[in-house]
């Protein structure tokens, strides 16, 4: 009788990658867990049940053929298992780094559910991947067919780059427009490289640009490039600008010197990791070194601010959040890398207002749980009598983004708008009321998960596809 390749979970306990000891990683801005061996991938892809209903799979939002391809990874058929990861997923190796799989297929694993510890999905994505990559397996995109149609796309981040891959498989012609001078939206400027090392962003940029998409960056909608010249130019257009304006914050100080903006911040830290001169970084405004360093929110976007101060030699570096950990809504993964790294967290507290030009402090109000709020969270209450100050030197706003104002910035009063913000479009096939034109992630959805994106920019380019009568299947190879 053949072994059993599977169902290993009872004899086999998870294992993740080996992370780098808190007091090197620190040091650098390289990413902290190293790879699976392949017989450590096996190994630990084995675990998995092959369950009957996949919940792994169920709770993915692109449905990713997870049972098989860890299958695949199990009996040593790794090819395959790039295959059928890459045929649900347009970036693979980027949502096995920065998914939040605690909260998608990992924390719904059934064997996880039964306190065995659930199959390390993420590492093992990854490791498909970047092998599919050393292998030579990921090719430049050849259509079978080459057609008339061209559609643009406004904003190169995962969702416009998903759609982008997805119709050039097709033959469609593709153009992508971006105001920032290299591709990849957050995932070039926004995500730390402990967390998605930049070269891995760049080498899709490059597969997609072998592959005939042609990219205009620099290049801002309204002022270089009209969006009705868009429209002209193009049989179909797609934004997908994802949601850039930072909530902002208020109170006494509000306005001083040393409180900047989490996208600022991140932003000129990338940069200098591409070895970009930045001024702002050099006269010190958005560098932590030798700060006392607060940053006020509890996202993920938190967490990767905290982590990049670390990293920039603060003085120290504490996280200010209005709720406790069990409610906050970043990753308990990166609050515990962070913690690991040196991050304090002071939970149930929240701003008031802020002390000094520059700033010198913030007035922190304590906060308690009282009852569940509409989304069914704890809402936090003031505790009267109960503030104080934190010192602080450098403050970090990281309290969520919103959608610019895209009808008045772009001229184009008939773009329907919800009372967010965010541009009116169905979630299926990402169509708006405005005849060809199609919108797709963060600006739909507002602000949410890079996977989310691609999940609908794969089916937006679907929904074109079909318009103009391509093969769907065609893009899906």
């Amino acid at each position: 009788m053949a072994k059993q390749p599977m169902l290993k979970f009872v004899n086999v306990e998870r294992d993740m990658p080996q992370k780098r000891d808190s007091n090197l990683r620190k040091e650098d801005f390289n990413e902290i867990y190293a790879e699976f061996a392949a017989a450590k991938a096996e190994e630990q892809a084995s675990r998995c049940s092959q369950c009957g209903v996949p919940y792994c799979q169920s709770h993915c939002p692109l449905h990713n053929n997870i049972p098989d391809w860890l299958n695949m990874t199990a009996t040593g058929r790794l090819e395959e298992a790039y295959a059928i990861s890459q045929a649900t997923n347009t970036f693979p190796e980027i949502c096995g780094r920065i998914c939040p799989q605690d909260r998608l297929c990992e924390g719904n694993c059934v064997i996880e559910q039964s306190g065995h510890g659930t199959v390390t999905i993420g590492a093992v994505e990854k490791y498909i991947t970047d092998t599919a990559w050393e292998q030579g397996w990921v090719k430049p995109i050849t259509p079978a067919v080459e057609r008339g149609e061209s559609v643009a796309i406004i904003g190169a981040g995962p969702g416009g780059l998903a759609a982008a891959d997805r119709l050039r498989r097709a033959g469609v012609q593709v153009t992508v427009y971006d105001r920032h001078d290299r591709a990849g939206g957050l995932l070039t400027y926004g995500i730390p490289g402990f967390k998605l090392e930049k070269d891995i962003v760049m080498r899709r940029n490059e597969q997609l640009a072998q592959s005939g998409v042609t990219f205009k960056l620099n290049c801002e909608i309204g002022r270089d490039i009209s969006f009705a010249e868009i429209r002209e130019q193009h049989d179909a257009v797609i934004i997908a600008t994802g949601v850039y304006k930072s909530r902002d914050l208020g109170g006494p100080g509000a306005g001083a010197e040393g409180i900047v903006k989490a996208l600022d911040y991140l932003t000129a830290s990338n940069r200098l990791s591409f070895g970009d001169s930045v001024a702002e970084f050099e006269s010190g405004e958005l560098n932590a070194e030798g700060k006392k360093v607060v940053v006020i929110g509890g996202g993920d976007t938190a967490m990767d601010c905290v982590r990049t101060a670390i990293r920039q030699g603060a003085e120290s570096v504490k996280c200010l959040y209005r709720r406790d950990r069990a409610n906050m809504p970043g990753s308990q993964r990166e609050t515990q890398n962070a913690e690991e790294e040196g991050v304090e967290f002071v939970w149930l507290s929240a701003p008031k207002g802020f002390a000094g030009d520059p700033v010198s402090g913030v007035m922190v109000q304590k906060m308690r749980l009282g009852q569940p709020d509409a989304s069914g969270r704890q809402s936090p209450e003031v505790i009267e009598g109960a503030d104080y100050a934190e010192e602080a030197d450098l403050v970090i706003k990281a309290l969520g983004f919103e959608p610019e104002d895209l009808p008045t910035l772009w001229d184009q009063p008939e773009l329907e708008v919800t009372r967010w913000g965010t541009v009116k479009a169905q979630f299926t096939t990402g169509k708006t009321d405005l005849d060809g034109v199609y919108a797709v992630g963060d600006i739909v959805r507002g602000a949410s998960l890079v996977v989310w994106a691609i999940k609908d920019g794969r089916d937006c380019a679907d929904a074109i596809l079909e318009t103009i009568g391509a093969p769907v299947s065609v893009a899906a190879e």
